[in-house]
């Protein structure tokens, strides 16, 4: 079966350290950590090389046999300061992720590329890429503007992370993807949702932070996704659901998304519309 990642968000109540033992229980091969906090107010769980939580966390990854995917969210704000952002790099690298997750929040749009070209830059120093995540809401919030992004920004290590919600509310259908060079999606997220979008940006941010549901229990086109999608991208759960405790929502992720998994060959639309064998 293929490898899954689970993301931060769909119980981010847990810290980093019981995070990886409930998702090792309920069969998840990676993690993705909030580092750095997505709003004003939200949690996050920074460490730091040489410090004994940091080691703990290193302790209780290899003990559970589970991997770190990636570190988030950097978003690239008017007034980021991308040389403040290397120790947060280090310790994700210590930790084993291969990325940090980024969201475009700034409206300038030559300033923005020319800031995720720069953290791409430093990213490379420790080993990293950047998955550039676009949301409806922010300024950076469809996939053919992620696109432009990173195809302008011309970093080797920079990449796009398809998150199955933000595409749908987005406007944007899995053909969409088929296109791309590899690549340029080296990541992906699932959930499911309602068919219906919120009317709203507020009410589209309220349904992607407490309102995903398990995949396969909603209307989005999550087979045709996983066929548009490279064989090889990484796959996480984004599901944060509330009405379950945090050990039913992690295993209600993996169980549902292992089902959606056993029914979709990865890649096939991909391999069929490019002529591949």
């Amino acid at each position: 079966m293929t490898a899954l990642g689970l993301a931060h968000l769909t119980a981010l109540e847990l810290a980093p350290t019981a995070l990886v033992a409930e998702a090792a229980r309920a069969g998840f091969a990676a993690v993705a950590l909030r580092f750095i906090p997505a709003t004003s107010d939200g949690p996050a769980y920074p460490t730091q090389v040489g410090t004994e939580a940091h080691r703990t966390l290193k302790r209780v990854l290899d003990g559970e046999g589970v991997r770190v995917s990636d570190i988030e969210l950097v978003q690239l704000k008017p007034a980021i300061d991308i040389s403040s952002l290397a120790g947060c790099l280090e310790a994700g690298a210590d930790l084993g992720a291969t990325a940090i997750i980024a969201s475009g929040d700034d409206p300038d749009r030559s300033r923005l590329t020319a800031r995720f070209a720069e953290l791409c830059q430093l990213a490379a120093s420790f080993g990293l890429r950047v998955d550039l995540e676009f949301m409806r809401w922010r300024a950076i919030g469809n996939l053919a503007q992620a696109v432009a992004v990173v195809r302008d920004a011309g970093q080797t290590n920079g990449s796009i992370l398809v998150d199955a919600l933000h595409l749908a509310r987005s406007g944007g259908r899995a053909a969409d993807l088929i296109p791309l060079p590899d690549h340029w999606l080296r990541a992906a997220q699932l959930c499911d949702a309602v068919a219906e979008t919120p009317a709203t940006d507020a009410a589209i941010i309220s349904e992607a932070r407490a309102g995903r549901l398990p995949p396969g229990d909603g209307a989005l086109a999550l087979g045709a996704l996983l066929e548009a999608l490279p064989a090889d991208t990484t796959l996480s759960v984004e599901m944060p659901l509330p009405a379950l405790d945090a050990r039913e929502r992690i295993a209600t992720a993996f169980n549902a998304t292992r089902n959606l998994l056993e029914g979709h060959a990865r890649g096939a639309r991909r391999r069929d519309c490019r002529g591949w064998a």
